[in-house]
């Protein structure tokens, strides 16, 4: 099987782990602004790529765009489907890989990715699926998790602790989907403009204690490596995950604050080949 094949197997397993809904719920104010940066309106055809439990897909239907949603985890378009219809949105669901989407080209007028895309292991070949399936003077909008933060820092300590990727994949940071210079590059020459733009993500818990406990029951790749890892060996990553929450903590009252810098980005796809 091809390394990346295997890679993207395992990613499906991995995803399929935790308590996904409640991380999204943290993340529903990105996709809301992203909706309203690429000038989701009424009538508008729409793609979520990578779209876990429907956060940028809802927010489009809410507007009044006709949705079609993708993720490349089952799990994920399951449990999709499932918050669609209970909140009675019509959205189609499809299992689909950002680095080859099952859509003609010029489709849609706007193709978004809410903190989904960017952890794809080929960002070229995602950024030129993007546009190849947006309309001419159509728009690509994506929130990207960026390196300052805890997201950046506990994704070093993950590392630190997990095996190296399949020998002969040389696997790019997702992080780098939050650099503006990194975005502008994998861009050039697919756009007639871009606007990046920062934020912040909060995640508030009532207590460190609350905040360890929740990352350890939601967060897929850390239940992936505590059903790899030798115990002690995950008891130490427990240590130091419990101290970066505490050095970053942004509160002083006993709860706790973790914030995470993204970057927002809305380009448009020239009108024409000229």
């Amino acid at each position: 099987m091809d390394p990346y094949d295997r890679l993207k197997e395992a990613t499906r397993w991995m995803w399929a782990l935790g308590d996904y809904p409640d991380v999204a719920s943290f993340l529903e104010p990105q996709a809301d602004a992203l909706a309203v940066a690429a000038n989701v309106v009424a009538g508008s055809e729409v793609l979520d790529v990578a779209a876990g439990n429907g956060n940028f897909a809802i927010a489009a239907a809410r507007r009044g765009a006709r949705v079609t949603a993708t993720d490349l985890t089952p799990k994920m378009i399951e449990l999709g489907r499932s918050r669609t219809s209970d909140a009675r949105l019509r959205i189609e669901w499809r299992e689909a890989d950002a680095e080859a989407l099952p859509f003609e080209n010029n489709r849609f007028d706007v193709v978004g990715s809410v903190f989904g895309a960017m952890f794809a292991p080929r960002p070229d070949r995602v950024a030129a699926e993007l546009f190849r399936v947006a309309k001419p003077g159509g728009v690509v909008a994506m929130a990207n998790y960026s390196k300052p933060g805890f997201l950046g820092s506990f994704a070093d300590l993950m590392t630190k602790f997990s095996n190296p990727p399949p020998a002969g994949l040389a696997l790019p940071s997702p992080f780098d989907w939050g650099d503006p210079d990194t975005v502008r590059r994998r861009f050039v020459g697919m756009t007639s403009s871009v606007d990046l733009r920062s934020g912040v993500v909060i995640f508030s818990f009532p207590s460190p204690e609350d905040g360890w406990a929740f990352w350890e029951r939601t967060n897929p790749p850390l239940i992936a490596l505590k059903s790899m890892a030798p115990p002690d060996r995950f008891r130490e990553l427990v240590e130091e995950g419990k101290r970066l929450m505490r050095a970053m903590n942004g509160l002083a009252d006993g709860r706790l604050a973790l914030e995470s810098e993204y970057l927002q980005v809305v380009a448009r796809k020239p009108t024409s080949a000229a």
